[in-house]
């Protein structure tokens, strides 16, 4: 009987003891939910992900895209489903004005105060975070194999080099092409001058277009990485993820700081029927807390161009500095003189 009755005292204990920490698991908002991240590649480090994760009870699935297009178009064709997704500012203004995306609730966001005030005032896209919230500011660049390539200039016309012809590869993204040919010509990024344009299609077409391989957004890093390419434009978080940290050094990647170029301000913001808005709340929080940006910074050797805080826990020295993207451009939402872009890009693109 005593014995029985131990069993049954050690039963209603153990019960206690597991219904104690099924509470303290539902207490953590939003526990034994799912958050649906749709990224860029190689944009949201595993160990940022496996931390939100474990704080909050939850699982995250993450899905990628190599260009604001395809995500775009994705979303577009009812690829529904996402909590978050990270588009670039010009797509967050296109988005905004189509109504696909959620009102952003700042109340639910305290650690958007870190976001650096000047980095806002360039968001003229959506200033007051309505419908975004600055995730990374920053731009394409430059790669080059130290060990292959032995002198360069730090310019965009470095795809004009003969010498390396076969050897090189460029985004297969129209902005950021078209803009550095703009940039390197001494206009703007955003212009819609017919004759501007018609000049940088004539230096991409001629000169740099016969010295590539091909036009890459999706596997340029790793052809890097084999030596394949010895050259390619590209983002840095993509190259040196494809690069064990001991070889780095044998890498060079530079942003024409002279010429300046295309320069990017990728914003989270929450799609329109988002079945988890709270939870992507959360996410956008987490994000930004001082000590996790300088995580998502440290893993892919950026400096910190948005955030008040997180430069002082660094731990890693940035790839390049912040002050390489000060003469850069914003690409603006050019409404319907983008049409005037994409008649350069389908004759770069698919006429010999």
């Amino acid at each position: 009987m005593k014995k029985s009755i131990r069993v049954s005292v050690a039963l209603l204990a153990g019960l206690a003891l597991l219904l104690l920490a099924g509470s303290l698991v539902g207490c953590k908002k939003g526990a034994g939910k799912t958050l649906y991240l749709y990224n860029w590649t190689y944009y949201t480090p595993d160990s940022v992900i496996e931390k939100f994760e474990k704080e909050y009870g939850v699982k995250v699935v993450y899905d990628d895209y190599a260009s604001n297009e395809d995500m775009y178009a994705k979303l577009k064709a009812g690829g529904s489903g996402y909590d978050i997704v990270i588009p670039s500012g010009d797509y967050v203004s296109i988005m905004k004005g189509q109504e696909m995306l959620e009102k952003i609730d700042l109340s639910k966001v305290p650690n958007a105060k870190y976001i650096k005030k000047e980095s806002l005032a360039k968001a003229t896209y959506d200033p007051e975070m309505a419908y975004s919230v600055p995730y990374y500011m920053g731009a394409a660049g430059v790669a080059v194999n130290k060990e292959k390539v032995l002198e360069f200039k730090e310019s965009w016309n470095i795809f004009a080099r003969k010498d390396l012809a076969g050897r090189m590869s460029m985004l297969d993204d129209m902005r950021e092409v078209i803009g550095d040919a703009l940039a390197y010509l001494g206009y703007s990024v955003n212009t819609t001058n017919q004759a501007e344009l018609d000049k940088a299609y004539e230096l991409i077409n001629n000169e740099w277009k016969p010295n590539l391989v091909k036009f890459d957004a999706e596997g340029f890093a790793k052809s890097f990485a084999t030596g394949e390419f010895w050259v390619v434009q590209g983002y840095a978080e993509a190259v040196f993820a494809e690069i064990p940290a001991e070889m780095r050094d044998k890498v060079a990647f530079f942003i024409p700081m002279e010429e300046g170029g295309p320069m990017y301000i990728d914003s989270m913001c929450i799609p329109k029927g988002a079945k988890n808005p709270e939870l992507a709340h959360l996410f956008i929080n987490f994000i930004l807390r001082p000590d996790i940006y300088a995580e998502f910074l440290d893993a892919f050797g950026f400096p910190s161009t948005i955030h008040t805080e997180a430069a002082a826990l660094q731990k890693v020295t940035p790839l390049y500095s912040a002050d390489a993207i000060v003469n850069c451009e914003l690409k603006d939402d050019l409404g319907e003189n983008l049409e005037q872009y994409n008649q350069i890009w389908q004759k770069i693109r698919f006429t010999e």
